[in-house]
């Protein structure tokens, strides 16, 4: 399958999570590409939306090949290919600082007049535009677990298979439209895939906070 857009891929995404619009579920985006999708979502399923900030850490040869991730409340997901890149401790201890920095800068961005949202006792649904090797979404999930979430569904239009099977051992429920064998990058399942800008994630955000007003 291959999706015209984002906003056309959410619409689909949108169609599967209808069974829990009456749970009052938070949707929670990976920025930035998905932040637009989860606003569709969120208005289709009419409930609250936020985003949930989360950095992945490069190998150091191909930095947007992710070897883990960590989050805006400083949960850390390391694969095993850790080991492969030779990383040492102070070197992760580094790029964990260098990357909850730049978080703390991202959400003084999206949201400088609110606190993140607070997932105690609710369904959290974390969306992205596609996922590879996980990480990413790894420390999404286990951010909003650390958080006491009641129930963690996460939905994405495509996802590797071995990215897929990770996440479904730590998500409570796992909504992917498509899982390839052959999967080199997330843009080769879209007609249109531009990118998403941080103007675009704070002016989403902005709008979604007038309306809570």
């Amino acid at each position: 399958m291959t999706f015209h857009d984002r906003k056309d891929a959410a619409h689909l995404i949108a169609d599967k999570l209808a069974k829990f619009r009456e749970s009052h579920p938070i949707v929670l985006a990976i920025p930035r590409g998905a932040v637009p999708m989860g606003r569709v979502i969120a208005d289709e399923l009419k409930c609250e939306f936020d985003v949930v900030l989360v950095r992945k850490i490069g190998a150091p040869d191909n930095p947007e090949f992710a070897i883990g991730s960590v989050s805006e409340f400083g949960d850390l997901y390391l694969s095993a290919a850790k080991d492969l890149y030779g990383y040492a401790d102070k070197d992760i201890q580094s790029i964990v600082a260098r990357e909850k920095e730049t978080i703390k800068k991202r959400r003084a961005t999206y949201t400088p007049i609110r606190k993140p949202a607070n997932l105690a006792g609710r369904t959290v649904i974390i969306i992205d535009d596609g996922i590879a090797t996980g990480a990413t979404m790894l420390s999404a999930v286990r951010s909003a677990r650390c958080q006491k979430a009641r129930k963690i569904i996460v939905a994405a239009p495509v996802a590797a298979q071995e990215a897929a099977h990770l996440i479904s051992l730590e998500a409570d429920e796992t909504i992917f439209l498509e899982r390839p064998k052959n999967f080199w990058a997330i843009s080769q399942f879209y007609e249109e895939f531009p990118q998403v800008t941080d103007e675009e994630v704070a002016q989403i955000l902005s709008a979604e906070s007038e309306v809570a007003a």
